[in-house]
């Protein structure tokens, strides 16, 4: 069925190629079995362990991304058929444009989809529902608003008009009780617009938290802390 450029062997946890690292040949398992797996939230998840006839690696063949989204690893002694990479090209450019751009576009969906289900499966910062105050930069001004409920990585804000899954910027977070506003840099992990929304899943956006001043992290964990404690 696949046209095999070269046979590779693997002892058992030998790693076959690691998560972020570059590189997009595709493989096919003719005997033993893979463990893929991620890194998330500083744990190693395993999401699949595949058998023979299986085959791996195609989301950075696909993607286009050039970085691996996962990490391979032999489980027992395995053996890896890579497959010919000119015979995959002609196959994939032979198909029409528009569904190659099909393809691409459903790999790239489908990453971001397994890395918000593995942060959200991990998440181990309890979500404590309250109001507080922020503001932000939407493009050319500051918008002023409440967040919907909050933790030590990241907060839910409520809104009919969030920003774009992927977008950076400079939150401005006050927490009652605390004078000085916390400076968090933020990235948007998923979007919900008003025509997507239901009365439990209102509009809004995920906001996790990036980098923020040592004092500031202290701050917001120990605020957490008193909330829950009450």
């Amino acid at each position: 069925m696949f046209t095999i450029a070269s046979e590779e062997s693997y002892a058992d946890g030998r790693i076959i190629f690691k998560e972020e690292s570059p590189g997009d040949w595709v493989y096919v398992i003719l005997s033993g079995s893979v463990k893929i797996s991620k890194m998330v939230n500083g744990k190693q998840l395993t999401m699949a362990v595949l058998e023979p006839g299986e085959v791996f690696g195609e989301l950075s063949f696909l993607g286009g991304t050039k970085k691996r989204a996962a990490t391979a690893q032999a489980m027992g002694e395995t053996s890896l058929g890579v497959i010919d990479r000119e015979s995959l090209d002609r196959e994939f450019n032979n198909i029409s444009s528009d569904f190659r751009a099909i393809l691409v576009s459903s790999v790239k969906r489908f990453n971001i989809m397994l890395e918000r289900a593995c942060s959200i499966a991990t998440r181990s910062e309890p979500r404590v529902q309250k109001t507080l105050s922020l503001s932000y930069r939407d493009h050319p001004s500051f918008v002023k608003a409440y967040t919907g409920n909050v933790s030590s990585g990241g907060l839910f804000l409520r809104t009919d008009n969030p920003l774009a899954e992927g977008e950076t910027f400079l939150l401005k977070l006050n927490l009652h009780t605390i004078p000085d506003t916390l400076i968090i840099n933020c990235e948007i992990i998923w979007s919900r617009k008003k025509e997507e929304s239901t009365p439990k899943r209102p509009a809004g956006m995920g906001i996790q938290f990036g980098e923020m001043s040592k004092k500031d992290r202290q701050t917001l964990t120990l605020y957490l802390q008193n909330l829950l404690q009450r």
